[in-house]
């Protein structure tokens, strides 16, 4: 264990009993009740996450907007001050280094970007980096708190009342405390991700479980069949370095007349594979790495991420398959060798999510 770095809550996962597991070079709490009672919780109140893990890096600076249009995928002329943007970036050939959150702070931008890759992206970051702009690697004095569910707002609001202007993918900026709240997430349910200094994260963790019996703490367990269920990417999973944004269903962000880096190859790229949903009415339940075939049995792709939905009870699946069988509606799944019938369907999944509501 002591090879791993801790988050500032380590103690306080502790004493909550929750299972700690490595994770992105962090111990982090896998779950507490076990994951089908904490996946139900945020369904249906609430419950709060330990995300300290992720990275923070601050840009400002005359060129800082000039900066992030170059490195990143979508077109960050469309955020104002108080509004976030789901991004990526991509490497000189077009494939994935990460993708990532933008949050536009008024007089600077805050980036966060996932825990496994925060080196990685913070040095390719300053090796691009132009003149007038200022980098800063946060990571270390920030914490982030997650709290999602449809019941996540009326709770909150007791500590926090600027929360009630707050619309999807909006933020409000940093307080006198440099706390910065945001409703944004990866659940599909409404909810708030809450940036801390370190030094105030353990008083409101114990803030927030303290407002409501319907709060409950939370692992990456349930964060992972949530986002599942979502069809929410993964780094690793669905996303990496060879695949490009368009071959991973990202195109929607994916603004090629922004010219940022990796656009011009993209331009040219034609994708070799598709990502699609699949779903079974079998009893199959289909994992990252699994086969996937067609119709005639031919070999034509892998799971990416795949499950038991806990809420619709099925199996269900991201797989990356070759492009030209991406049109197909039928796929079949290997799981112990037998073929499991699969059907493409539209995403989310779960389509009872929250995270639009007022």
């Amino acid at each position: 264990m002591s090879d791993y770095k801790k988050t500032i809550l380590f103690d306080e996962h502790e004493v909550l009993g929750a299972k700690m597991v490595p994770f992105a070079g962090f111990m982090m709490p896998l779950q507490y009740d076990g994951i089908l009672k904490e996946h139900n919780y945020v369904r249906n109140s609430s419950g709060i996450f330990d995300v300290s893990h992720m990275g923070e890096f601050f840009i400002y600076g005359k060129n800082a907007k000039k900066f992030i249009q170059m490195v990143t995928t979508n077109d960050v002329e469309n955020i104002v001050p108080g509004k976030a943007q789901y991004s990526a970036f991509c490497n000189p050939e077009g494939g994935i280094i990460d993708d990532l959150i933008i949050y536009h702070l008024g007089d600077q931008y805050m980036l966060v970007v996932n825990a496994a890759n925060i080196e990685k992206n913070y040095s390719w970051l300053q090796k691009n980096l132009i003149e007038g702009v200022t980098l800063e690697n946060k990571s270390e004095k920030y914490s982030l708190l997650a709290l999602q569910g449809p019941k996540s707002s009326e709770s909150l609001l007791k500590i926090f009342p600027k929360i009630s202007t707050l619309s999807y993918y909006e933020t409000l900026l940093p307080d006198e405390n440099q706390v910065i709240i945001a409703r944004t997430g990866y659940s599909g349910e409404k909810g708030y991700e809450i940036y801390v200094p370190n030094d105030l994260a353990r008083e409101i963790w114990r803030r927030i479980l303290d407002l409501s019996d319907h709060i409950h703490p939370v692992g990456l367990g349930c964060r992972d069949s949530l986002r599942l269920e979502m069809g929410y990417c993964l780094y690793g999973n669905e996303l990496d370095e060879k695949t490009s944004p368009i071959e991973s269903g990202l195109g929607w962000i994916t603004k090629l007349s922004t010219n940022f880096i990796g656009s011009e190859k993209l331009i040219d790229r034609k994708p070799k594979k598709n990502l699609v949903s699949l779903i079974s009415e079998e009893k199959a339940i289909p994992r990252s790495g699994y086969e996937v075939f067609d119709k005639q049995k031919n070999h034509i792709g892998f799971v990416t991420s795949g499950g038991m939905s806990p809420m619709l009870k099925k199996g269900i699946a991201l797989a990356s398959v070759k492009k030209e069988n991406s049109v197909e509606n039928e796929f079949y799944i290997k799981i112990r060798d037998k073929y499991f019938l699969f059907n493409k369907t539209k995403l989310p999944f779960y389509k009872e999510g929250t995270y639009l509501d007022d």
